[in-house]
């Protein structure tokens, strides 16, 4: 079996779909994407297509290898947005020709279900705690939420860290202390703010907060982590193994969250489990992407004895000719070949095309704050 062609389509609303094409008759589908890039991720897995033309698809770590060492400048989120997309299509192609979920090809599954977090939405706490409740009542028995408050300044006033407390306090009460929370801070504070919203929200028992603060300092992370109670996840925003290597190390996250669109692909994300492991810490993949990185997300869910909850922002309804099916906030272990997936090719030929790009957020003096 012998790689033939490799398409990328953009789809909306911000995706990137790519199909890797076999002399078998076998098609691998990947979802190479960098939010805000995706034509130059495009453009970069056209420049990789010379790794793989006419050799043998199922060499998977052969051509990880050589996409990431051949490049010479090495990691960074366009280069491994690109290969882990393609390594997602790989991986497809060579569990359907063995007739095999990929994750039978990993050592196989370790739970029989994936469990799921939904995003809450709403800015008033009245707005936040109605969508909490929505998504409790359609089984949903973890939750992620932001803020609310950005942009934010270094050191903000306390009224900032009221509405945040409000806020977070209004979905607390209104889904109790059976349903899982996490707040998301999308790396828009300070190390300083982040202590100062952290040690506010402690009282709520959160499941984790997600980047309090940015990754490129992990010492001002694992000091901060050493400052709250509340688990700290991360990882959103790092590349392959070696990205995770120092967060481990300091004990600055106790969740990773690694983008299978962008730390590498299944197999990466199934080594910085395994790392993950090692430091008793669990994993809860990042994913706010399309149906092909649920997919994989799925196929490393099943297999890593650290898992803890997948987030997700579609299950493929309009994409997938079977899309995934949740019960009782999970989905049930795929057992179909490859990624268990096929494209609804009428339905994505009227989602053709899209130029979204990163929100910009702008402080009160003009300056430029993280989105």
């Amino acid at each position: 079996m012998k790689i033939t062609g490799l398409e990328t389509i953009l789809v909306r609303p911000r995706w990137c779909f790519l199909k890797v094409y076999t002399d078998e008759g076998i098609t691998g589908y990947g979802e190479p994407i960098l939010e805000g890039k995706a034509r130059t991720v495009a453009q970069a897995v056209k420049e990789l297509e010379h790794h793989l033309i006419g050799q043998d698809p199922m060499r998977i770590q052969h051509h990880w290898q050589s996409m990431y060492r051949h490049s010479f400048y090495r990691g960074g989120p366009i280069l491994m947005s690109a290969i882990s997309g393609i390594e997602q299509a790989l991986w497809d192609i060579t569990g359907k020709y063995l007739g095999v979920p990929v994750y039978q090809l990993l050592g196989g599954a370790c739970r029989e279900k994936i469990r799921l977090y939904a995003h809450c939405g709403g800015t008033a706490p009245r707005e936040c705690a109605e969508s909490a409740k929505a998504l409790v009542e359609k089984g949903f028995t973890a939750l992620k939420m932001g803020l609310g408050v950005a942009p934010l300044e270094i050191v903000d006033r306390p009224s900032i860290v009221d509405r945040v407390v409000e806020r977070i306090g209004a979905v607390r009460d209104a889904v109790g202390r059976d349903v899982d929370l996490a707040v998301d801070f999308h790396g828009q504070t300070s190390p300083a703010m982040a202590l100062k919203i952290a040690k506010a929200i402690e009282e709520f028992d959160l499941m984790f907060i997600e980047e309090p603060c940015l990754p490129e300092n992990v010492d001002a992370l694992a000091a901060l982590a050493r400052s709250i109670s509340i688990p700290i996840a991360t990882g959103e925003r790092l590349f392959t193994k070696w990205g995770f290597r120092e967060v481990l190390e300091k004990g600055a996250a106790s969740i990773l969250q690694p983008d299978l669109c962008h730390a590498g692909g299944i197999f990466e994300c199934r080594m910085i489990a395994a790392m993950a492991e090692t430091y008793y810490a669990g994993i809860a993949p990042h994913n706010p992407l399309g149906p092909i990185s649920l997919a994989a997300c799925i196929q490393l869910d099943a297999c890593i004895p650290n898992f803890l909850i997948q987030e997700f922002v579609t299950l493929g309804e309009g994409y997938l000719k079977e899309p995934f099916t949740m019960r009782d906030g999970c989905i049930d272990l795929p057992r179909e070949a490859g990624l268990g997936i096929e494209l609804d090719e009428e339905a994505i030929a009227e989602k053709i095309g899209h130029d979204w790009k990163s929100p910009m957020l702008f402080r009160e003096d003009g300056s430029v704050a993280d989105w």
